[in-house]
């Protein structure tokens, strides 16, 4: 019964589908996560939440910001961690240099894209540079999206007709 558990906990994933909308991705990185204990167990309890949560790069060190964890009912009352902390994201530093020239040079943004559970049991980020979109192209990914949504409706009928 345990080995079913740690099956789900593994194959857990964690998107930030508003990034995709807003933004434009251009290059993916993945960092570890520095947390707590209790943030780990609430993580693995699905307890995150990325929709507002963003990336800065603050005296050479990499952060996540306003990433809200929830506190789990069983973790110590008195020595609990602020739920929408500062988290520091851990990189190499050439990955540094190159998220921070990016920002500061290019004017480009850095979003989280997902929080997932790697299969050594560590919880890593998926981050990515990315570029904002205009309104237009909101427009013209919703208008893709939907005519792919028709077009594997269509397939789907085809397929069970004959």
């Amino acid at each position: 019964m345990s080995s079913k558990k740690s099956t789900i906990d593994k194959n857990r994933q964690f998107l930030n589908k508003k990034a995709t909308y807003e933004y434009e991705i251009l290059e993916r990185f993945e960092a570890g996560i520095s947390l707590q204990g209790s943030e780990i167990k609430a993580i693995r309890q699905a307890r995150v939440n990325l929709k507002e949560c963003y990336v800065k790069v603050l005296n050479g060190q990499v952060y996540i910001i306003n990433m809200q964890i929830t506190h789990l009912s069983t973790a110590n009352k008195y020595n609990r961690p602020s739920e929408t902390r500062d988290r520091k994201l851990l990189l190499h530093k050439k990955q540094i240099k190159k998220l921070h020239d990016k920002v500061a040079k290019d004017g480009m943004s850095i979003v989280v894209l997902k929080l997932y559970l790697n299969d050594r049991n560590l919880i890593k980020a998926t981050i990515a540079i990315a570029r904002g979109k205009k309104l237009h192209d909101k427009r013209e990914a919703l208008k893709q999206k939907t005519l792919k949504r028709e077009s594997q409706m269509l397939m789907k009928d085809m397929n069970y007709k004959k």
